[in-house]
């Protein structure tokens, strides 16, 4: 039997998986042990709770797998300088002393992080490295249901590639074509994020959540996309693209764009980090948001012609633009898509593992026939009832304990359809960006005002961002034009017209606040103003509790849905454990807590003395 860790790390999202005998037993991101969001820090933690979760230990390893290569990408960081030089002079000087005295001894600090986890023989240790690209690739097709599929993986950049199309065929992956570096629909993307006031490589989702209210007939969206099309980037028909470097900053700079040439172009200065959104900020979101599809798209369908198909995988970061794999799956270019729900770096631990186990090992892969080996993504810790009270009582919460989870459900969902927010703890933590169920916070998704109180007094972020449904998987088709299981919230879907409401003349011209709280359905909170939503289809056979809920709500109210958000608040990780539950619980105005077997009512709690602090703590993403 073999046994493999993954290990991604030193850029964004660190994480570690482990792999034993072509299983995925354990999978968690560094920033949700050290609640520090996006941590690139070496995952001591996630290592360790991997390691302990499987029982084993370093020296118990067959391999060590770390998601890139790093000697590859210093070679594309010199030749990048040398190319656009004497630009960049400033940012060189400030790699270089940080390259030079780290990343060229990078064995020896892997080496030496996997000591903070525990000591080990290093004379025994096996240390491989898989290229960024396979990590991705690996990671989406491995655990997919398919024997064989296009995989399509695209991301801002890794060594050189910048986007790929592999073939997998059972237990081989096969490079068919790449992008390379600086031409980059992630760093595209990302450019825009920028420009619009987000964070880089944090804020790409709201991003993709502003774009809906832009309006698609407007003349400054039209010329928006004509100027993207004509100025920054030029398409081909593969899908394969050139950025004006002329314009962009993040080649040899430390800013992503030139921004006396953007607001030149667009007529626009940048949005300050806490600045207002106006309506030629939603329409420029459009715009990019519209030709990143058309990208995708005609990447997917190149993909199809190369390797002649039927199935896609995906992963990168732009996998997790769910709307544009919503506009994938509409286009029926292939008969199924499977998208690793730990598309960006994260995901990469996982694919090197799985790299090294099917290349490096060179084992058979064989298919279950039960659909996808993800297990939900729910791969991370888990917390017994006994250590659930302990922390209960360590902070002398008050707290009520059920042994029959039925009756949780049932008062759960009668608080739930009463108006009340609930936070939702339970079982393994979630691997990746979204919270599915174990980690989050639920409200009812009929309810007028459901999406201003999470925005504004649950989850303190802005008020135009949208919240997705979880809904049965047995119901989803009453609710939304969805003709595929959306099992890890990763596909956006138009609600259906039977359950949409007019919208008053002239809609598309209002401005960014008043479309937000005009009903546009009888689901409004998790309506977009463009009326769809980012669905997750829930499962009983990966998810027994969550479902449960939504069936005691549904037998209460005639839904099968909720509002499902993350389990954190502006700027800090998901929660991971019972302690991380009940301080976000506190500093918020959830109403309920239900953590485990145990069922709390805020209004019945002590004082919590650091209610406030955690502003101070966490910035905003």
């Amino acid at each position: 039997m073999k046994t493999i860790l993954g290990v991604s790390a030193f850029y964004h999202d660190s994480a570690a998986a482990l792999v034993q005998d072509g299983t995925l037993v354990a999978a968690a991101q560094e920033e949700r042990f050290t609640r520090k969001k996006h941590s690139p820090d070496f995952p001591v933690n996630a290592i360790k709770y991997c390691l302990e979760y499987s029982g084993c230990r370093i020296d118990e390893l067959d391999a060590v797998v770390f998601y890139d290569k790093p000697l590859l990408k210093f070679e594309r960081l010199l030749e990048t300088y040398y190319t656009f030089a004497p630009r960049g002079l400033r940012s060189f000087l400030s790699a270089m002393p940080v390259w030079m005295k780290e990343k060229l001894f990078f064995k020896k600090m892997l080496s030496d992080g996997l000591a903070d986890v525990e000591a080990y023989d290093r004379k025994k240790l096996r240390l491989l490295f898989s290229e960024h690209h396979f990590s991705h690739a690996a990671s989406a097709f491995y655990p997919s249901p398919y024997a064989e599929a296009a995989i399509l993986s695209i991301d801002g950049v890794g060594e050189w590639a910048t986007a790929s199309i592999c073939q997998g065929q059972g237990s081989r992956i096969t490079m068919r074509k790449e992008m390379r570096f600086p031409h980059s629909v992630g760093l595209l993307y990302s450019a825009f994020t920028y420009y619009l006031g987000f964070r880089v490589n944090s804020g790409e989702y709201k991003l993709m959540g502003l774009a809906p209210y832009g309006n698609p007939a407007a003349p400054q969206t039209k010329e928006f996309i004509r100027l993207i099309t004509d100025q920054l980037v030029s398409i081909k028909d593969d899908g394969s693209i050139w950025l004006n470097q002329e314009y962009f900053n993040y080649a040899t700079g430390l800013t992503m764009v030139v921004e006396k040439k953007w607001e030149k172009l667009f007529g626009m200065p940048a949005v300050a980090g806490d600045g207002r959104i106006e309506q030629k900020h939603c329409n420029l979101a459009y715009a990019i948001q519209k030709v990143t599809e058309d990208i995708v798209f005609k990447m997917a369908a190149e993909a199809k012609r190369i390797t002649g198909a039927d199935n896609l995988c995906l992963s990168g970061g732009v996998a997790l633009n769910c709307v544009a794999n919503g506009r994938l799956v509409k286009e029926n270019i292939f008969k199924d898509i499977f998208i690793q729900p730990a598309a960006g770096d994260a995901g990469g631990a996982l694919g090197a593992a799985y790299m090294a186990y099917y290349g490096y090992f060179e084992n058979q892969r064989t298919l279950s026939g039960a659909g996808d080996l993800m297990q939900g993504a729910y791969l991370g810790p888990d917390f017994s009832d006994k250590e659930i009270e302990r922390v209960l009582k360590k902070y002398k919460a008050a707290y009520a304990r059920y042994d029959d989870f039925a009756q949780i459900c049932a008062l759960a969902a009668g608080r739930l359809a009463a108006g009340d927010v609930v936070g939702w703890f339970q079982g393994r933590m979630e691997y990746g960006p979204r919270a599915l169920g174990n980690r989050s916070i639920v409200g009812d998704a009929r309810n007028l005002e459901m999406q201003k109180k999470m925005n504004l007094k649950i989850k303190y972020r802005e008020g135009f961002r949208p919240f997705a449904p979880a809904v049965l998987a047995e119901d989803a088709q009453d609710f939304f034009d969805l003709p595929v299981d959306s099992p890890y919230m990763l596909l956006v879907a138009p609600l259906r017209q039977a359950r949409r409401k007019p919208v008053p003349e002239g809609y598309a011209e209002l401005d960014i606040m008043e479309k937000l709280y005009i009903q546009r359905s009888d689901v409004p909170a998790i309506t977009h103003v463009d009326f769809s939503a980012r669905v997750q289809t829930v499962h009983q056979q990966t998810n027994a509790r969550f479902w449960q809920l939504l069936r005691a709500f549904k037998a209460q109210t005639g839904y099968g849905l909720l509002v499902n958000t993350s389990f954190n608040v502006r700027g800090e990780p998901v929660v991971c454990t019972p302690e991380d539950a009940y301080a976000c619980f506190m500093r918020t105005e959830m109403d309920y807590l239900v953590v485990g077997n145990f069922v709390l009512k805020k209004n019945e709690q002590p004082d919590w003395q650091n209610r406030g602090k955690w502003i101070e703590k966490f910035k905003a993403d």
